[in-house]
């Protein structure tokens, strides 16, 4: 090859090369890699003990070997507190000192190791609470009581630690009416992104109940509730981080319902069901955990049975959703998942193999992509992440 081409092809390679590190640069800076702990909310009776820790590391997509953080019954579904200083969870059991009420636990967070020093335990209002959320001032836990669909509210002391059930609403009391399909469960918990409402899915009855909430803790029924389809069965919310729209995936029939969210009444409009599945639903199959990516550009849900995680883009005018695809979790019953804060990575857990996947998600479709790393965890139910400090 002659001199002159040589270094032609030279400067273009040099010229290509000093472009894709650029790029490379760029992508790093706007989502830096962090460090994380990765909480595990499991179900005991087993092998599981209660809450598990591990660190994940976002920069090379790999975890610690989880280690017990705190004994816990049944610590299914877990919310940590805006500060980072304070973790809560659901006591998935029907009984607690002779009444028919589950329990809802208060934790200090060491944020260096991740364990955790147990505050105290309260009634959750109701029986068997599976899902919990704390509002964006840190000053209230409501928690979604399956048996009897109840829903309470408990104020979070300046210590961290839980006072008693302040509000309880039983849907079975508003909800009798003719046609609906059984006694309702309640199942779910999301504020809205203006802190002023709070939205619970509720199974059974196939409807988002929706309830006023102030910063003093007041918390009253609101006018307006999203419904879905009869039978649908809904599980778990989702709000775009904008406010303009929420999604609700429904447990029974495995699909999903984007909603128009107004945030100045939380009133919510049915804009599009679609299915979680890219085959026929077959008896047996659920669907389990939702969540939104910290873009707000994709929305991710778990099926159960099929075993898969579906895979949405989301209109950013429309709010309508596309399917971009169905992802195999490569375990059994996923029933939930967590998405890191830099929404690098998902992590699936997969309940009855006792494991934990691991998923790059790429930034410009959304899909998953896994990436061999497999953790160990007895009946994993839920993984929240905490920035290492």
């Amino acid at each position: 090859m002659p001199r002159r081409s040589l270094f032609a092809c030279t400067y273009r390679l040099a010229m290509v090369t000093a472009v894709l590190a650029g790029l490379a640069l760029h992508v790093q800076a706007a989502n830096p890699a962090k460090v994380f702990h990765a909480f595990v909310g499991t179900y005991t009776g087993g092998k599981s003990r209660g809450i598990y820790v591990m660190r994940f590391d976002t920069g090379s997509g790999k975890a610690t070997k989880p280690e017990l953080a705190a004994e816990s019954e049944n610590p299914s579904f877990l919310a940590i507190h805006p500060s980072g200083n304070h973790i809560y969870c659901t006591n998935e059991i029907g009984k607690f000192r002779g009444e028919a009420t589950g329990t809802v636990s208060a934790f200090a967070i060491d944020r260096k190791t991740g364990k955790l020093t147990a505050l105290n335990q309260q009634p959750s209002g109701g029986s068997v609470p599976c899902h919990l959320a704390v509002d964006a001032t840190g000053k209230i836990v409501f928690v979604a009581n399956y048996t009897g669909g109840t829903f309470a509210s408990l104020r979070i002391l300046p210590d961290g630690s839980l006072d008693t059930p302040s509000f309880k609403f039983p849907s079975r009391a508003v909800s009798g009416t003719a046609g609906e399909l059984s006694a309702p469960k309640a199942h779910g918990v999301a504020f809205d992104p203006t802190n002023r409402f709070v939205v619970g899915p509720t199974v059974g009855v196939d409807r988002i109940w929706s309830f006023k909430f102030d910063t003093q803790g007041q918390i009253s029924l609101n006018d307006s509730h999203g419904r879905v389809k009869k039978g649908a069965g809904p599980r778990h919310f989702a709000f775009r981080p904008d406010g303009r729209f929420g999604y609700v995936i429904n447990e029974s029939n495995c699909t999903l319902t984007a909603f128009a969210y107004n945030s100045e009444n939380g009133a919510l409009t049915e804009i599009q069901t679609i299915s979680t599945l890219p085959v026929e639903f077959q008896e047996g199959w659920s669907t389990a955990e939702l969540e939104m990516h910290p873009s707000g550009k994709f929305l991710y849900g778990s099926n159960r049975g099929h075993d898969s995680i579906i895979v949405c883009a989301i209109d950013q005018t429309t709010g309508r959703l596309t399917v971009v695809e169905d992802e195999p979790t490569r375990g059994k019953t996923p029933r939930s998942f967590g998405i890191d804060p830099t929404g690098s990575y998902l992590l699936a857990g997969n309940q009855d193999s006792d494991t934990i996947v691991v998923f790059r998600i790429d930034s410009q479709t959304g899909k998953l992509d896994a990436t061999g790393e497999v953790i160990e965890v007895p009946k994993p139910a839920c993984v929240k992440f905490l920035e290492v400090k």
